[in-house]
């Protein structure tokens, strides 16, 4: 293979990888548990936080931080398991993502 070639591979290879990181960058992942949902961006950027108040009541202030957490966690965990499914192929890059 020639120089140029492998250019040109490298060059559709980045516009792959482009692609895949843009698609996930604008996609919402949400995260629930009983009390609390929670959306991110792709870029782990929280979106919406909701709450289901109408069961909640004063003693359950520290519980509702725990399904925060949950929740956000089980969102951030869907953006890694997507980048990882969709960046994958692309093989490791170190500091890329």
């Amino acid at each position: 293979m020639n120089m140029q070639a492998m250019l040109k591979q490298a060059q559709a290879l980045q516009k792959d990888m482009l692609k895949a990181k843009k698609e996930i960058d604008e996609s919402e992942f949400v995260g629930e548990s009983s009390l609390v949902k929670v959306t991110l961006k792709g870029t782990k950027e929280v979106v919406s936080i909701k709450i289901n108040a109408q069961s909640l009541d004063s003693d359950d202030i520290e519980a509702l931080e725990d399904m925060l957490i949950v929740a956000i966690n089980q969102a951030n965990k869907k953006i890694d398991d997507t980048i990882e499914s969709k960046m994958g192929k692309f093989g490791s890059i170190p500091g890329l993502f």
